[in-house]
């Protein structure tokens, strides 16, 4: 699969194929478009979307699309066209998946333009990461208003515009939307698309900067050649570049730490290069693992949106013929808001065939998702339309998860990427491994602790590197082995842990209802299955247990 090109600017910079942002890149007539013919469009819309689709409603239904439908057509008339855009790319972005999309910043047809300034959504906030030479003072500084809507509101307006599988699939896609004049005009943020005052922090203090735009052809210039050499918030640095940024447009490569013995192989697309496949790229670094001092190898996956997913098998095969580098606290790989696509299936492999430790960011898509994107365009205006047309099931029909979580989780700040400091290598060079949640628990349950086995759950979900695992599964096996030892209080303690940390899940109070049920507690086990049939009334288990306590 390979991810169908939004509206970015500034991550582009860093990790996007030259040759994507040209591809669509032409000189077209623009159209003299009539609200008859936004109509046509729509209409067009309407039904291309639903016949193109694999399943287009898969997280919204059909009633929701075609309500949206009705109301933007009886609004059309009244709206302006940039107005019209957006209302187009709202509709198309209530789908839900990443692969379908309206890509109006890359589409030459409609003559955007561009704010000069790179945003990017890090820790610590909304911040411009680089802009034209013209705007050095505003590189590094967090942004605060957008005219005169706050940072904040004006992301929360943006985003529903962003395609995406998940919320890092808006964190990577919304902030790149602030600097697009038509979008926010369209939107009502800014009132011309000739220039914006953004306000930003400097120095302590609000600093109020207008900045004009420029042709889209410029922005996509300068992304392919470097024209025009913009100021990067790093340029300041004395520290040598990480890894991560040293080369951007290079598909693939490695560096052999020697401190460290660590291969670091950055993994920027899923896509053969001209003079090196992926297979036998891998080829080389088994071999030099294999001929070398080596203790880990880490695959940072964090830029890469997509190409081939066929491409990955040859890295999970030399993984599995690895028993050098395929054990616990050996292999790590970097994901984040923009491993995406056919970086994705990779991750799914991974994940399923090694032993790889997930160090950073969420990814930007599900494990199991649509892709394939396959491109119209509407009649009047010619704009390109994207709708996956293939269901990727990777892993268990079952998992529904909105994307593949890192254990260790590591996020940039601002000062971190204006110092040249990567945290998600320094905490890899720096792991120690610890043993798992449950084996820690089992410890102290085991020499009768309860106590102890509750501090080491609360420490472990405290601890922000963990913030995004999710323990519910381990937890509730962890019960069912004391529950089936006969260690019903304990086991019931431990389901109660699951209770605290997942009130929404319909299974924690199923466990618990059925611990509760074996230790002859009648009342709380039927309040524990009412409990899981009014989250979830398909549970036949559920309402079996309720029939045999209610005799």
């Amino acid at each position: 699969m390979q991810k169908a090109l939004i509206v970015l600017v500034g991550a582009l910079i860093l990790c996007a194929p030259i040759s994507a942002l040209a591809q669509d890149h032409v000189a077209p007539t623009p159209a003299v478009m009539t609200p008859e013919k936004w109509r046509e469009d729509l209409r067009y819309l309407a039904i291309e979307m639903p016949r193109v689709h694999k399943n287009l409603f898969h997280s919204i239904t059909s009633e929701q699309f075609n309500e949206a439908v009705r109301r933007l057509d009886e609004r059309i008339p009244s709206l302006t066209r940039n107005q019209i855009l957006v209302e187009f790319s709202r509709l198309v972005a209530m789908v839900g998946d990443g692969h379908t999309s309206i890509a109006l910043f890359l589409d030459p047809r409609l003559n955007f333009h561009a704010f000069p300034v790179s945003f990017y959504f890090y820790k610590d906030g909304l911040f411009v990461r680089s802009a034209k030479p013209e705007y050095a003072q505003t590189v590094g500084a967090k942004l605060l208003k957008v005219g005169k809507v706050s940072a904040e509101e004006a992301y929360k307006i943006v985003r529903e515009l962003v395609s995406r599988d998940n919320e890092m699939g808006v964190k990577e896609g919304a902030p790149h939307l602030l600097s697009m004049p038509e979008i926010l005009n369209g939107l009502g943020i800014i009132d011309s698309t000739e220039s914006v005052q953004y306000t930003f922090e400097v120095n302590g203090k609000p600093k109020v900067v207008e900045v004009k735009a420029v042709p889209v052809a410029e922005i996509i210039d300068h992304l392919r050649t470097g024209a025009g050499k913009w100021v990067d918030a790093r340029d300041a640095s004395k520290a040598p570049t990480p890894l991560w940024l040293k080369d951007p447009h290079n598909n693939y490569w490695y560096e052999y730490l020697a401190d460290s013995k660590t291969i670091y192989v950055k993994y920027n697309a899923v896509q053969n290069k001209p003079d090196e496949s992926i297979a036998d790229f891998f080829k080389r670094v088994f071999a030099f693992s294999e001929s070398n001092p080596v203790d880990r190898l880490v695959i940072d996956m964090r830029n890469n949106d997509g190409g081939n997913n066929a491409l990955n098998w040859p890295i999970i095969y030399g993984l599995i013929r690895s028993d050098k580098l395929n054990q616990n606290g050996k292999l790590f790989v970097i994901i984040g808001r923009e491993t995406f696509s056919a970086a994705q299936n990779g991750v799914n492999q991974l994940e399923r065939h090694t032993k790889a430790i997930f160090v950073g960011e969420p990814s930007g898509a599900k494990p199991n998702s649509y892709g394939d994107p396959r491109r119209f365009f509407l009649p009047n205006s010619g704009i390109a339309v994207r709708a996956s047309t293939l269901w990727w099931q990777d892993l268990d029909p079952r998992d529904v998860r909105v994307w593949t979580a890192p254990s260790i989780a590591v996020e940039m700040s601002s000062t971190d990427y204006r110092n040249n400091v990567d945290p998600a290598m320094n905490t890899i060079l720096n792991y120690v491994p610890e043993p798992p949640l449950t084996e820690s628990l089992m410890e102290a349950l085991k020499a009768n602790d309860l106590a102890l086995a509750t501090k080491r759950y609360r420490e472990f979900k405290a601890n922000p590197m963990h913030v995004y695992v999710n323990t519910e599964a381990p937890i509730n096996r962890l019960g069912y082995e004391l529950l089936n030892a006969n260690k019903t209080d304990l086991a019931i303690e431990i389901f109660k842990l699951n209770v605290d940390s997942y009130p929404q899940s319909f299974n924690v109070y199923d466990s618990l209802g059925e611990a509760y049920m074996k230790q002859g507690n009648k009342d709380l086990a039927i309040k524990n299955y009412e409990k899981t049939l009014e989250l979830n009334p398909e549970n036949p288990g559920a309402v079996e247990a309720l029939r045999i306590l209610r005799q």
